[in-house]
């Protein structure tokens, strides 16, 4: 039986490529790993974290209608090892958590920034036991 072997992306379209591309390097820290475009004509710009092998693609797609991100439909998670140094680091850029930082039971503590488009993207701080 034939199973998939890894997570290679995840996708988000977006109305404004370099604005959503900005956030990403500038905010979270990202690295641009490429740029093209697809034979269908959408900008496509890949991400990853550091220490991550996983990309997110940000896709532009001209020929679409526009993007309308609904509340709460989902976020990407990245580990960060303070969320006080990481307030401070958005404060610098006029921004602050949309929500938290919230300790769990385990002592894993995490908060939500809102990126452009309306994605949400939660950081998490882990805690001595783990997640």
């Amino acid at each position: 039986m034939s199973k998939v072997t890894k997570l290679l992306h995840t996708r988000y379209r977006v109305n404004d490529l370099e604005r959503t591309v900005k956030f990403y390097r500038e905010i979270l820290g990202l690295e641009e790993i490429k740029r093209h475009k697809s034979p269908r004509g959408s900008e496509l710009v890949f991400l990853k974290a550091p220490g991550s092998d996983e990309e997110i693609e940000i896709c532009h797609f001209p020929g679409s209608a526009s993007v309308q991100v609904q509340p709460d439909l989902t976020h990407l998670a990245f580990e960060v090892d303070s969320l006080d140094e990481f307030a401070k680091h958005l404060a610098k850029h006029g921004l602050k958590y949309s929500d938290g930082p919230t300790t769990s039971s385990s002592g894993t503590t995490f908060a939500f920034i809102d990126a452009p488009e309306g994605y949400e993207i939660e950081l998490i701080q882990k805690g001595k036991g783990g997640y």
